[in-house]
């Protein structure tokens, strides 16, 4: 019966913490079409954002009671937006680990935070401030244009052509077997992106995605 539940309300998701980064994420999704339930035990929070949310509850997360009368063990995703408060973090998010709610994201504020959150329950931890720190640190750096890392030390990058690209088609300039990285789409000024191959010609002022591991993306954005 509760996976059915599930199923039947995909669309909801609860997000607990209504600081900086739960208030935006909560918006964001709401603006995307999905009902958000809001908890924070603060009540000017909770207040701030009432009118933006479907419901907005003020309530003590690391109260498992509290949590099942807001029905919280029905929903399939969840959010631990709290980061400073490390108790109520990581009792709030045992406590959906318990529930057995499918999808568990969780905000940490360093990597050691992160590494309890995931062996609690977390199915995915979120650094906010180190990850936007990394990604515009290769930023201003390089010549990159904007540029996320995955794990296992991959990444793909928007960078402008590089010169010995232009006028050419990709399998020519061999990025491939030079720097081991896949140019995945190619965009032209003023034209939206285009899957590349290795017959698509590259030209000046073409901006280009390119896949593979971090050190080999950050050699093809840093070259000429």
């Amino acid at each position: 019966m509760a996976d059915q539940k599930r199923t039947n309300h995909s669309s909801r998701i609860v997000v607990i913490g209504l600081g900086r980064f739960g208030s935006s994420l909560a918006r964001e999704l709401a603006r995307g079409g999905y009902q958000i339930l809001g908890i924070d035990a603060d009540p000017r929070r909770v207040q701030a954002i009432a009118d933006e949310l479907t419901h907005t509850v003020v309530a003590d997360t690391t109260d498992e009671e509290a949590l099942r009368q807001l029905g919280v063990p029905e929903f399939e995703r969840a959010v631990v937006g709290i980061g400073s408060n490390l108790e109520a973090s990581i009792l709030t998010t045992s406590l959906l680990a318990d529930f057995a709610i499918p999808t568990i994201w969780a905000k940490a504020t360093n990597r050691q935070q992160g590494r309890i959150l995931e062996r609690i329950g977390a199915h995915h931890v979120v650094l906010p401030e180190h990850d936007m720190g990394e990604r515009v640190a290769h930023l201003v750096t390089g010549r990159m244009l904007d540029f996320i890392e995955f794990e296992d030390d991959y990444a793909i990058v928007k960078t402008n052509a590089p010169v010995q690209t232009h006028d050419q088609s990709l399998g020519k300039s061999r990025l491939r077997s030079k720097y081991g990285v896949t140019v995945v789409g190619v965009k032209r000024p003023g034209e939206g992106f285009t899957y590349a191959t290795a017959d698509t010609v590259v030209h000046r002022g073409d901006v280009l995605i390119v896949a593979g591991k971090t050190a080999d993306v950050e050699t093809v954005a840093d070259l000429d």
